[in-house]
């Protein structure tokens, strides 16, 4: 290896005497990696900032590259001859499996946890990739880095934004809540007076502190962390819980929420976080509406996709900054944080899905959530 880059630095040297052209040439021209010195590469395998396997169509790991030490306190040894799925979490293992093309060789991406030599799960960002051998064997090869930093980083701003929505919500909830408390503490005056009709207003209290219970139990799920659990779900029932949470702010501006739901449809989700995703578009439509009107959302299915489209009667988002919507940070709004669209499209790749923003032809702005069919 030590002669052929002597070799290829010869090469070098002997093309940039005689070459003329004003752009001198590039190494990359003379000499790929293999070329490199054992040296250079042992210091490459060891300090790259995540590592490489390498298994056959069994699972078994074939090769592992030094830097998994690093990263998850096993030597190379450890884990060769093994199942690259014994460190996985088994729900994991099954999306992979379901969702791995075996065929195409095409970078895939998975980020899952990965149990390291103490037996804690560290969050890592796979890309993996079929390869063919020149006998036509697949093998699979998979480049693998901690981001667990960046997961911690993504929780805080989660968990900022729903602190955020949650004082937000704090006005209309109270407005809504204290009408019935007020009720409820009338018809107790009257019952401690000892009037008659007892079973009507018992019936009238009960469905009081009903309404309570819905709009403080759907508050509640907003501190819930965010986790990869999915189940078939509800999508209308998902969608009329948030419209109950939402529409005390809504009527704090004269803002009527109608729902147009034709088809009655599940998805696939994680409840809490699906809720979080029309929660934030839905409050967006309030925020954006200076004037009394009304929110319509709609549900509708187009081929394989489910299709909620959540129509305000805003003054509309002006073409030139549509695309910037969802980076950290930026925001139309003057007290915005700019991460509510952030978490918003973060939830949907998640769960396979994508928002679009429209601009309406005569007022507002519809954005489209599309979710795939179960």
């Amino acid at each position: 290896m030590t002669n052929n880059y002597s070799k290829k630095s010869a090469e070098i040297n002997e093309n940039e005497q005689h070459s003329t052209s004003t752009n001198p040439p590039k190494l990359q021209e003379f000499y790929s990696i293999t070329s490199l010195p054992s040296s250079i590469l042992s210091w490459i395998d060891r300090h790259m900032s995540g590592f490489i396997t390498l298994w056959d169509v069994d699972g078994t790991l074939i090769y592992v590259s030094k830097a998994v030490e690093q990263l998850l306190g096993y030597t190379a040894s450890d884990l060769i001859g093994t199942k690259w799925y014994k460190l996985i979490p088994s729900e994991d293992v099954t999306y992979i499996k379901q969702h791995l093309d075996t065929t195409q060789q095409t970078k895939q991406v998975f980020n899952i946890n990965v149990q390291n030599v103490y037996s804690k799960n560290v969050w890592t960002e796979n890309m993996v990739s079929a390869i063919q051998d020149e006998r036509g064997n697949y093998y699979y090869i998979a480049a693998t880095k901690d981001i667990t930093d960046k997961k911690e980083a993504e929780e805080m701003m989660i968990r900022s934004e729903k602190m955020s929505v949650a004082g937000q919500l704090a006005a209309g909830i109270a407005h809504e809540i204290r009408n019935p408390l007020t009720s409820l503490k009338g018809f107790l005056q009257l019952l401690q007076a000892g009037v008659n009709r007892k079973e009507a207003y018992h019936k009238i209290m009960v469905d009081e502190i009903e309404k309570m219970e819905a709009i403080t139990s759907e508050l509640l799920f907003i501190s819930k962390p965010m986790t990869a659990h999915k189940e078939l779900e509800s999508l209308s029932e998902m969608i009329e819980d948030v419209v109950t949470l939402l529409r005390p702010q809504a009527k704090l501006k004269n803002i009527e929420i109608k729902l147009d739901q034709k088809i009655s449809q599940d998805v696939s989700c994680d409840r809490s976080q699906i809720k979080q995703v029309f929660i934030n578009i839905v409050k967006n439509a309030i925020e954006a509406m200076d004037d009394s009107g009304s929110i319509k959302i709609k549900t509708h299915l187009r081929e394989k996709e489910i299709l909620i489209d959540v129509i305000d009667e805003g003054p509309g988002i002006p073409e030139e900054v549509i695309h910037k919507l969802g980076e950290p940070f930026f925001t139309t709004k003057q007290n915005g944080t700019g991460l509510g669209l952030m978490i918003t499209q973060q939830i949907l790749e998640r769960h396979e899905g994508k928002l679009e923003i429209v601009q309406n032809g005569d007022i507002g702005t519809t954005f489209r959530v599309i979710l795939p069919k179960p």
